[in-house]
């Protein structure tokens, strides 16, 4: 296997990482460090677009991670600086409230905003700089914004001892993100970030904000989990994801609910019957796939993983021919890793590009990803980059 196939590793990359985010810091003030925060991309195993409607997701935390490197400031002010932008912003605490957001540091600026907006008592705390360092691939579909938020808000908890859970850390890194960022995602990403642990996914309830954990025994079974990412970019502050949503909401003010978390596959047909068709599939993607997150937390405790597999396909069918969020590299990925022993496959995130994962046995992993390469080639499509991802914990200290 080439490097890009290859595992992870879950330690060498923090020592790294942390230590470059570490370095960076120096770009910012000669002061001490004060520590090192970090938070982790996430891979949803199943339950996409669910989440803003109120519904259910299983998600969980994956190895690659974004880090925070902080020393505190004896004045109001906050300052960034990040490895992929190699730019300085800042801004004063005494005047977020106003404050106005732009590029990559509104995702960092807008969780402080956040907590503001919440309520969080910041007018006795100190400033900060901080510096941004990341391995998780940027439009991959894996949540790298979610990954600066999660490790920001976790950083500033601590610093600025603000006790909050990670309920309330979630909910002020998702308003950042629809905020500050201006992107309508749902809840999923903050909290499979913050709430992730090792070997295990997050069953998260969207509309109460309920988690448990469900086992994830890949090791155990011979399997991973392969990333096939298609450098097919995508944008969620941009048209198709804000339609999606708009096309939920409109279809849930049709049936009289308010979220299509109101609904069950009983109210298909009634649906079919009161909305156009586009927004009767729309509907119809969300509820059904609520439907598949039951059956795969199921499935997984009765079974284990290699009994979710028609329940992935089915997902991304429902993806590609309901919701329409697909593309053609999504669906020659998934299809590809299929016909090379996965136990099931299907995009992952917001859609439109991105990745797609393959539950795959350990034997068959260097066959898939090099189809999955060759396949791309003679489609004529940019070379995906294909490597494998682990459920792993959420938010820590490093330093």
């Amino acid at each position: 296997m080439d490097d890009e196939e290859a595992p992870m590793s879950n330690e060498a990359p923090a020592r790294d990482i942390a230590a470059e985010a570490a370095t960076a810091l120096t770009h910012l003030t000669s002061a001490p460090l004060t520590g090192v925060w970090s938070a982790p991309g996430r891979v949803n195993l199943i339950g996409e677009h669910t989440d803003y409607n109120d519904g259910l997701v299983l998600p969980f935390a994956i190895e690659n991670r974004t880090w925070c490197a902080v020393s505190v400031r004896e004045d109001r002010l906050v300052r960034v600086y990040s490895t992929f932008s190699q730019e300085t912003r800042e801004l004063s605490l005494d005047g977020i409230a106003d404050a106005e957001f732009d590029g990559w540091s509104a995702y960092v600026f807008g969780v402080v905003w956040a907590l503001d907006e919440q309520g969080v008592d910041l007018s006795g705390v100190t400033g900060v700089d901080l510096a941004i360092a990341s391995d998780v691939p940027s439009g991959a579909g894996l949540s790298s914004s979610a990954a600066i938020e999660c490790a920001v808000a976790t950083a500033l908890n601590e610093l600025w001892d603000l006790g909050l859970d990670s309920g309330q850390l979630a909910k002020a890194c998702q308003r950042a993100e629809n905020v500050a960022v201006g992107a309508p995602t749902g809840i999923m990403d903050q909290t499979a970030s913050l709430r992730g642990e090792q070997g295990h996914a997050v069953m998260l309830d969207c509309e109460n904000l309920v988690s448990e954990l469900v086992p994830l025994p890949l090791e155990e079974e011979g399997l991973t989990i392969l990333v096939m990412n298609t450098h097919v970019e995508h944008a969620h502050a941009t048209g198709g994801y804000g339609e999606r949503r708009a096309a939920c909401e409109r279809g849930a003010e049709a049936m009289g609910v308010a979220t299509l978390r109101g609904l069950t596959v009983s109210d298909l047909p009634r649906a079919q019957e009161l909305l156009d068709d586009v927004t009767f599939r729309r509907v119809k993607h969300v509820v059904t796939e609520n439907e598949r997150v039951v059956e795969t937390a199921a499935a997984l405790r009765a079974d284990g993983p290699r009994a979710i597999g028609d329940l992935l396909l089915a997902s991304h069918a429902s993806m590609r021919d309901d919701f329409e969020i697909s593309v053609p590299e999504l669906d020659l990925a998934v299809d590809t890793a299929m016909a090379h022993g996965a136990v099931g496959a299907r995009m992952t995130g917001g859609g439109f590009g991105g990745s797609a994962i393959a539950v795959m046995p350990k034997e068959r992993l260097e066959e898939a990803s090099k189809a999955v390469k060759a396949a791309f080639a003679d489609a004529g499509f940019t070379a995906p980059s294909t490597f494998t991802v682990t459920p792993s914990q959420g938010p820590r200290r490093d330093v």
